[in-house]
């Protein structure tokens, strides 16, 4: 499962924070870079649902994994030759699908995988393989952006998908659901217990907290990805604009923070609360946000902008393994798949919205200072969403309903500390 992350964030490291600038250089505005990012969220959102549906009736992971390796093929052979904005959205679109497909398969995967370890070890794992990709796929964007050949990122992402399928192929990614679901149904029966709740759409309920928080942690990340490198080729009020080679090497860095904090930062946010997670992530994120509005006012805001990258890296290495995690264990074994697709919709609400947002923002402004102020506020009002936030079942597949832990004297219920 961590090779198969690997791989998928080598391919799209380069992709996600290239293609932004690729198609700046061929005068696509900020408004439709905005919209193919924006259209590639919006395409993938009913592909989540249908795809957490059918994992939850039994799909194995490895199938939308395989599927979206093959529409990441497809896209990267319609971006790389694409200068015009149908191309671009061509592919963006495609991109969309496959990341409809990906994401909740590849996140069930992971206490699927975890075996004998904590489910939240594994996710800090998984996390750790994605910052190490990412990483690695940005910096040879950077690399690539600096010898001329930026659009090279598409043929490094096409040889990364083809690995994943022929890693796929020898060895797929387990999957016990089926029957222990079936043991559980039993179980139920025979003990006389009500599933009412758990086959309704009452274990929503729980997990709207986590949804909110999550669409506002994943825009953040989002425009890490969108708005920032246009902000940096583009200059602030009194910052100076940026070569697309130097954009890369900003970009790098963020991610060279992420893979050096990922693995600690995650395995120690793991022993804690989720709350406490949850909450020094968004803590994070508003500090790096209000460390990159200051920037746009100083001709030296590239400083300002190296340091801000370490709270958004610390936030991401919080955060992410910590929501995904808090899915897990407030969430029904039967729903799981849904639960992960509805997740993944965080990512695709914030997307869809926030790249949109920032684009007209943008051009409108010529600068990211009200961007980067409107995020920090709205990551510190997120704040007392968290606290109802507290596990509702084990992370293992037999799915036990835990006691309310009402005074949070608990390590996993216990208030951010």
């Amino acid at each position: 499962m961590a090779w198969i992350r690997l791989l998928a964030s080598i391919g799209a490291g380069g992709v996600i924070y290239m293609t932004p600038i690729i198609f700046h250089q061929v005068d696509l505005s900020a408004s439709q870079v905005g919209q193919g990012l924006a259209a590639a969220a919006l395409v993938g959102t009913l592909v989540r649902l249908v795809n957490g549906i059918l994992l939850d009736r039994g799909l194995s992971c490895s199938w939308p994994v395989r599927g979206a390796a093959l529409l990441a093929l497809m896209a990267d052979l319609v971006l790389l030759p694409s200068n015009t904005f149908q191309g671009y959205l061509s592919g963006q679109m495609l991109i969309g699908i496959a990341a409809g497909l990906y994401f909740p398969a590849i996140e069930l995967a992971v206490p699927l995988s975890s075996g004998s370890v904590p489910s939240s070890r594994g996710y800090a794992l998984a996390r750790s393989a994605d910052a190490v990709g990412v990483a690695i796929g940005a910096l040879g964007g950077a690399l690539l952006a600096a010898f001329g050949m930026i659009r090279g990122v598409y043929v490094i992402e096409a040889i990364a998908v083809v690995t994943m399928l022929m890693i796929l192929t020898v060895k797929p990614l387990p999957d016990g659901r089926e029957s222990l679901l079936k043991a559980d149904a039993e179980i139920g029966v025979n003990d006389g217990i009500s599933h009412n709740s758990d086959s309704s759409f009452g274990w929503v309920m729980p997990l709207l907290p986590v949804l909110l928080v999550s669409i506002v942690a994943t825009a953040m990340v989002s425009l890490l990805q969108s708005a920032l490198p246009l902000d940096l080729v583009r200059g602030g009020l009194e910052r100076p604009a940026l070569s697309p080679a130097w954009c890369g090497v900003v970009i790098a860095l963020e991610l060279g923070w992420l893979v050096l904090l990922q693995w600690p930062v995650g395995n120690w946010v793991a022993q804690r609360s989720l709350r406490f997670g949850l909450g020094i992530g968004l803590c994070s994120f508003s500090i790096g946000g209000l460390l990159l509005a200051c920037s746009a006012l100083w001709s030296g805001g590239i400083v300002l902008i190296t340091v801000a990258v370490v709270p958004m890296a610390f936030g991401k290495a919080a955060f992410l393994p910590t929501a995904a995690e808090a899915m897990i264990e407030e969430t029904p074994l039967q729903h799981r798949g849904l639960a992960m697709a509805l997740f993944s919709q965080c990512f695709a609400i914030s997307a869809t919205g926030a790249p949109l947002v920032t684009g007209a923002l943008m051009d409108y402004q010529g600068h990211g200072l009200s961007l980067w102020l409107l995020m920090a506020g709205l990551c510190v009002v997120s704040l007392p969403l968290l606290k109802n936030v507290r596990p509702r079942y084990t992370a293992e597949l037999a799915t036990l309903h835990l006691e309310a832990d009402i005074d949070g004297q608990g390590q996993r219920t216990s208030p951010i500390r």
